[in-house]
Order: C-alpha cells, then sequence, then structure tokens
C-alpha cells in the first residue's frame, strides 16, 4: 500500500498500471491492486484538515492490506490535493480517474469542489464518498455514485438558528460569502429564528478582502444581538477582527471547520473569546472513534477524519459484498453492508471477515451510523458544541 504525493511516484503509479494492462484479463482481475483515491484539501482553506484525512485513509488502508487485503487484493491508495479549489479539484479528479483507474474517490472536503467533481465521478462509474454538506450536492443527477457523511446544509442552518435562540439571540444577521450552502443554511436558519419569533438578515461579502469593515458597518446597522459567520476560516478571521474593532458585544456564532486551532492562533485571545461554534460530532465513545484515536495516536480526531475512516471502510466492505472492484459494484452494495440489519462491526478488517463468510453486517462507524437516504444523504447525526474560553475551544456538549 502506499500513498503518492509526488510525480515520480506518480510515474510510478503509472508504470504499475501499464504493467498490469499487460497481464492476462482473469489474472488482472484476481491478483492486481484495487486502486482507491483520496481528493482532500491538502492546501488551501481546508489544509488544517486534509493531510489528516488522507493519513487516515493511508493508516486505515494498512490494517486492511495486513489482514489480507479485499478479494484477496491490495489496496493501493493515490492522494491528490484538491487545493479546496474546484479548478484543482477537477484537474486531480480526472487524474485520478483517467491515469490511475481508481474505483472510488473518497474524502472530497468543500462543497464546491465536490459539485465541480461529482460529475466526472457518475459519467466515469466512480463512486465518490464526500464529506461536504451543500444541499444541492446530493440532488445532482448522481445515478447512486455519491454518498456523504456529513449532515446536510439544511440541518445545519437549522441547527444554528435553534442555537442561536438557545443562547437568547432575537436577531440575528447571518454575514457569509457567497457558496454552494450560503442560500440553504440562511434559509433554515431564518425559518428557525423566524418561527420563534425572531427576526434575521443576511449579508455576503468577498471573502478575498483584507478588511470587511464597510460590511460590519453595514451589518451592525440592523443591530443584531448574534452574528452567525458563515464563511472558513481566513476571512473569518478578518471578520471577527474587524467586529471586534467595532465594538461589537453580541454573541458570534460560527462553523466547526472556521472556528477552529487555526483561528484561535490566529486572533489575539480578548478578539476571539466567547466565539461559539457547532459541527457534525464524530461518535465519540463508540469503539469506532477509538479505534481512529489508535489509528492516528491523537486524543479528539475531527469529524472528517472519522468520516474519511468511515469511508474507505465502506467502499472495501461494499466491493467484499459485491465482489467486484469497480464503482458500480460500490454503489450497489454499500447500503447492503450499512444498513438494514446484520452483525454489527465498526471496522472493516472485522467485516471482512464476517463477509467472507457470508454475514449479513451492519457498519456503524466513527463518525455515527452509516445509514444513507435514497439520494446519498447521512441519515442521522449529532452535534458538537464548543466555544473559545480563554486562547482554547472548549467543549460544551455533544446533542
Amino acid at each position: 500500500m502506499k500513498i503518492d504525493f509526488t510525480r515520480r511516484s506518480f510515474l510510478g503509479t503509472s508504470m504499475l498500471a501499464t504493467g498490469t494492462v499487460a497481464m492476462p484479463g482473469i489474472l488482472r482481475a484476481q491478483e492486481g491492486p484495487i486502486k482507491l483515491g483520496t481528493l482532500t484539501p491538502l492546501t488551501g482553506s481546508g489544509g488544517a484538515y486534509g493531510p489528516v484525512m488522507a493519513e487516515t485513509v493511508k493508516k486505515a488502508a494498512a490494517e486492511i492490506n495486513k489482514a489480507g487485503g479485499v478479494l484477496g487484493r491490495e489496496l493501493v491508495i493515490i492522494s491528490e490535493d484538491d487545493q479546496t479549489n474546484p479548478e484543482a479539484g477537477l484537474r486531480a479528479a480526472r487524474k485520478l480517474i483517467d491515469v490511475d483507474k481508481v474505483s472510488a474517490i473518497m474524502g472530497t472536503w468543500a462543497s464546491s469542489v465536490t459539485t465541480a467533481v461529482a460529475p466526472v465521478c457518475w459519467q466515469s462509474g466512480v463512486f465518490l464518498t464526500t464529506a461536504s454538506g451543500a444541499d444541492s450536492i446530493t440532488k445532482l443527477p448522481h445515478q447512486g455514485f455519491i454518498i456523504r457523511t456529513q449532515p446536510n446544509t439544511t440541518l445545519q442552518g437549522r441547527k444554528f438558528g435553534e442555537f442561536a435562540l438557545e443562547l437568547g439571540a432575537k436577531n440575528v444577521a447571518f454575514v457569509s460569502p457567497q457558496t454552494p450552502f450560503t442560500d440553504s443554511q440562511y434559509a433554515e436558519l431564518k425559518r428557525a429564528v423566524e418561527a420563534a419569533g425572531g427576526k434575521t438578515s443576511i449579508l455576503i461579502y468577498d471573502d478575498k478582502k483584507t478588511t470587511l469593515r464597510t460590511e460590519v458597518d453595514q451589518a451592525l446597522r440592523g443591530k443584531p444581538d448574534a452574528i452567525v459567520m458563515g464563511g472558513y476560516t481566513t476571512d473569518t478571521a478578518v471578520l471577527v477582527r474587524d467586529l471586534y474593532r467595532a465594538n461589537y458585544k453580541g454573541k458570534l456564532l460560527g462553523f466547526g471547520y472556521a472556528v477552529n486551532k487555526q483561528l484561535v492562533d490566529a486572533l489575539p485571545p480578548d478578539v476571539s473569546e466567547g466565539i461559539v461554534t457547532l459541527s457534525p460530532s464524530a461518535a465519540e465513545g463508540t469503539n469506532g472513534y477509538k479505534h481512529v484515536v489508535k489509528l492516528l495516536g491523537i486524543d479528539s480526531p475531527d469529524t472528517y477524519s472519522c468520516q474519511i475512516y468511515d469511508h474507505v471502510n465502506l467502499v472495501s466492505l461494499a466491493m467484499a459484498a459485491g465482489k467486484g472492484t469497480t464503482g458500480a459494484v460500490i454503489k450497489d452494495n454499500v447500503r447492503k453492508i450499512a444498513q438494514g440489519g446484520g452483525e454489527k462491526v465498526d471496522n472493516a478488517v472485522d467485516g471482512l471477515k464476517l463477509v467472507a463468510a457470508g454475514t449479513k453486517i451492519d457498519y456503524d462507524g466513527a463518525s455515527g451510523p452509516c445509514d444513507f437516504t435514497d439520494i446519498g444523504d447521512i441519515q442521522d447525526a449529532q452535534f458538537r458544541y464548543e466555544q473559545i474560553k480563554g486562547g482554547k475551544i472548549v467543549l460544551l456538549k455533544i446533542a
């Protein structure tokens, strides 16, 4: 099993693929490695998460290979950097599909990247697993070639509205760059707040600007007692700093992928003090979660690492159940091993043994129960609520 980041190792992979083509078909089917791709943000706005996600897959695949692989074949993991950029992500996906001939691409993170990549996946018969949340993603005509472990933004927007109300807010401003999920998140936030008698407003900003003081002044004219920040870490830092300079004293709420250690490190403690955040929670306390803790050697792996751990396990088990390695086989079998009853498993190594013995399994992973709707959305998830206190991110609750 190898991870391929460099041109040199990329050429090695191509040579391996060439050698494999020269083999007789039946031998190729039985003995060739199974190539899977990860497409995570190793750089850019999501760069705080992507490297660990890729490393998680590398280590999970090593465990599977050590136990005999999938259908007796080694997993080869090829990792590419989407740079948190749709154009770069699309180029990387084309390379994984056209050159490396992967069966699945795992771990796309930014919704804009997933939206760009998804069509080339389903058109090529490559299965796509994602940690992106935009509602629009699973509404694409993907023909079943997408599942996601991240709750959609309809649910996330409602949670933000409910959390703002819980904090006592009655006048909530949503301040955000334009993203594939901005409109749906605001719509659900607005629905939740206004159903309780509150009012809302929205302001869209350019996330490339180095100051947002004009936008801050505009947002504060409505006298909001809570502001929900919809950006990524870099632009959220600019927004928070300008709100501090404007002496804003209301509540600040942000997404977990923006209000993180990177943001805390970028701002003085008195500037970031009190910001609250929520994000989909990993299934802390479960055996699947504990396995990722041990696998990565860190106390609190983030939800995206747990989600991509589930991705590689789901893909591996689906291929084993379907006795094939194509994206279509994964599509046709992923729900058969993930839901609908059977012996509970939380890792691929145990699951592969049961599948080989003909036992029906029901995979529940490190990110939670991996049950999917017909269009590929996760059916249920918990959320993690945190707050910055004294320069540290402190857990408030998981609910």
